[in-house]
Parts: structure tokens; sequence; C-alpha cells
């Protein structure tokens, strides 16, 4: 790992400047959150969807996280069933876009420029993710944890998503193994892409906390994969949809334990 990368790690992998303010999306009529920096003028947003059965709160860390490094990031808190819509779940990311841009958060202190705007998931939320980005053309990047296949297909939608896209993938996942599922979709995509391996993780690994689905669903919160996970993601929004240079390392360059994958370089 390059030296400028690994100070990159360790800077981005602790909290932020900001302090972080927490809200409901239900004022605005959907279940949710919404993570904010406490004040601040056209910031970047981005909408996460959630894995299958996890609830938004199990990724909290990374949201607060998100936020004290300047991002608004709104989460939907819809479809958190078995039977949760995938199609549906895509137009709620769209919809939290739409209450970032469109209302003053943080009573009126905060806004969110409109040419700024992201979106990430995990699981069978990374692939609503990308069914998302397929019909906005407002998005600038995407990020993709541990991605699953949906219905309709995510690597149908990634065809045409011409945006960048950071897929990180989970080397000891045996619900959406590395070389299924998320390297499909990471190999359809359109635009730009890097794709990362974390070797040591699991499917739930991105999550925090102990929830019921884990009784169902193979892996455990992991702090390793959480603490790497923030890293990627501070850097690579802040580079794609505020243009810092200084975070760039950190998106093209190897990292230990989540090395770039050789055969699926940027294009």
């Amino acid at each position: 790992m390059a030296a400028k990368a690994k100070h990159l790690v360790d800077a981005l992998s602790r909290p932020g400047p900001h302090q972080v303010l927490r809200g409901d999306l239900a004022l605005v009529g959907m279940p949710g959150l919404v993570f904010t920096p406490r004040s601040g003028l056209g910031l970047p947003a981005i909408a996460f969807g959630h894995g299958w059965l996890q609830p938004p709160l199990r990724y909290r860390g990374l949201f607060r996280h998100l936020a004290s490094w300047g991002l608004v990031v709104a989460v939907p808190g819809t479809h958190t069933g078995p039977l949760g819509s995938h199609r549906l779940l895509a137009a709620d990311l769209r919809t939290a876009l739409d209450v970032c841009t469109g209302v003053r958060l943080g009573d009126g202190a905060i806004s969110v420029d409109p040419d700024k705007l992201g979106l990430a998931g995990h699981s069978t939320g990374a692939g609503s993710a990308a069914l998302a980005a397929a019909d906005d053309s407002r998005v600038r990047a995407v990020a993709l944890l541990a991605a699953s296949q949906t219905r309709p297909f995510a690597t149908d939608a990634a065809a045409r998503c011409e945006m960048p896209s950071l897929h990180v993938l989970a080397g000891n996942d045996l619900v959406a193994p590395p070389a299924g599922n998320g390297e499909l979709i990471a190999r359809s995509w359109a635009g730009p892409t890097r794709v990362r391996t974390i070797e040591k993780a699991s499917h739930l690994g991105f999550t925090e906390g102990r929830h019921w689905s884990n009784l169902l669903v193979h892996g455990k919160a992991e702090h390793a994969t959480q603490r790497l996970t923030r890293a990627l993601l501070t850097a690579f929004f802040l580079y794609h949809l505020t243009n810092q240079d200084d975070y760039l390392p950190l998106v093209d360059e190897d990292v230990k334990g989540a090395e770039l994958a050789p055969d699926l370089a940027v294009r």
C-alpha cells in the first residue's frame, strides 16, 4: 500500500471535523433517517439502501462518519421485511434524494447541491441503488457493498449506469460471494469502475451490533471491515462529489486487505 493511501486510510477512518445531527425522514412522510453536518450550504448528499432484513440503524456508525466529513446521508427505512420490493426501495432512494435537495435541513442551516448527489447500499440495498442510479441522471457516483442481485436485475441496470462506481466485495461472503453477483454487477457497469475485495469480511461485516437476522444471514458485525469501509466510501464520495483531489490516492491505489481487482480496472 502506497504511503499516501495508508495515511488517508488512517485519517479518513477517524471521525471528520463536523458535528453531526440526526433527523427523521418520517417528518416528510417516509420512514427512515437522515444524518447531516451541523451546518453547511451546497453540501453533497447520498441516499443509502439497507441490506435484506437490515434496519437502517445497523449502519448508523457509517452514516455518522460520512456526515462528520461533510456529507448529508438519507436512509429510507422502507421494505425491511423478507418480501420487500427492490424496485420500490430504488424509488424510495430517489425520493430521499428529492428530500435532500428540496427541503432545508437543520433549521435552515443546511442545504444540498443538486449537482453533488450519490447513491450507496449494502446487499440487496446495493442492488436497489444500482436500479435507482440507472433511472436518475442526477446521480454522480455510486458505491456498493457486497451487492446482491435484485428483481429487476441490477446487472441489467448497471449497463445503463455511466457514473463512476466503487464495488466493495466481501472475501468471506457466503450470501453474495465475491465472484458472484457483486462482480457481475461491476463487470456490467457502463461507467468507470473500481472493485475491491475486503478479504476477511463476511456479508454482514458491514453492519453494526446484533440483530435477529444474524440467525438467517451469514456473518456478523466486524470492526475492521467497518473501519476500512468508512475510509473507502469517504474518499470515494469526497473525490467524486466535491472534486477534492487530495483523496484520489485512496480511490486509485491499492489498500492492504482491500486491493483493487487487476482485471476490473478503471475504464
